[in-house]
């Protein structure tokens, strides 16, 4: 949120001194339309960037930073999953932030934000869950694939050879590789190349209820609903409210 402040500060910066140095000037009569020419590049600082369409309205490094803010901070409104907004009315209420004067009482501009968010965190919530409950209903079908009560489920990719399983006072080490349902990556120490250790008590449940019916050498995949996750809480920019998470982890010790 602090970003998107930022971002939106700094393009009001630069158009309230945009408005303070233009100058009218007479209305020009429309130019006759000219046939096709190659792209022309513009500057932005000490770049020169190809501009793909011909008679760009890019002219000059102002032009080119205003445009890339107002990307910038449409792209952290999508970030966090407000990108169904209203586009008329959104720039409408740049113009008036420009210009201090909103048609909404300044004290209710956060509550109005608030609001939308919350509507929008609850419907990506149950999106979520229903297409993690899909997910599921149909991997439970699969052959190899086992159901706990709890709602996690489970694959044995490889069968460990001793017979130690951690409890939730140990301390274990693994290697790991997370995923979305439909396969991003969201963290992955194999990528890495490097396993972790951490306390049994201190991961998601999925994963307690997991390692503990794990013995070393074990390497099972984990199919995890969101109540045994992160919950209705989003996780980095990768995991949303309400996701169901995929894990291939491979217990390496236990201290």
């Amino acid at each position: 949120m602090k970003k998107l402040v930022f971002i939106i500060s700094s393009f009001c910066f630069l158009v309230m001194a945009q408005a303070q140095t233009t100058k009218a000037v007479a209305p020009k009569t429309a130019a006759t339309p000219k046939s096709a020419v190659p792209a022309q590049p513009f500057k932005v600082a000490n770049a020169k960037v190809a501009v793909n369409a011909v008679g760009s309205s890019l002219k000059n490094t102002k032009d080119s930073a205003s445009y890339a803010l107002g990307y910038r901070i449409a792209q952290s409104l999508k970030g966090q999953g407000l990108q169904d907004v209203n586009v008329a009315l959104f720039n409408k209420g740049m113009a008036a932030g420009v210009l201090a004067k909103p048609e909404i009482p300044d004290t209710l501009l956060d509550i109005c934000i608030k609001n939308y968010q919350d509507k929008m965190s609850q419907n990506n919530i149950l999106q979520n869950r229903a297409i993690g409950a899909e997910f599921l209903a149909n991997n439970a079908k699969r052959p190899g694939v086992v159901k706990l009560t709890s709602g996690l489920q489970y694959e044995v990719l490889v069968a460990g050879t001793g017979t130690q399983k951690p409890t939730l006072n140990n301390k274990v080490k693994c290697h790991y590789h997370g995923t979305l349902i439909d396969g991003t990556v969201f963290d992955s120490s194999v990528q890495r190349g490097e396993p972790i250790s951490f306390p049994l008590n201190g991961v998601i449940k999925g994963w307690q209820d997991a390692l503990q019916l794990m013995t070393v050498g074990s390497k099972w995949k984990l199919f995890i609903p969101s109540e045994l996750a992160y919950g209705e809480r989003s996780a980095g920019p990768v995991i949303g409210p309400g996701s169901t998470l995929v894990f291939e982890v491979e217990l390496l010790g236990i201290d």
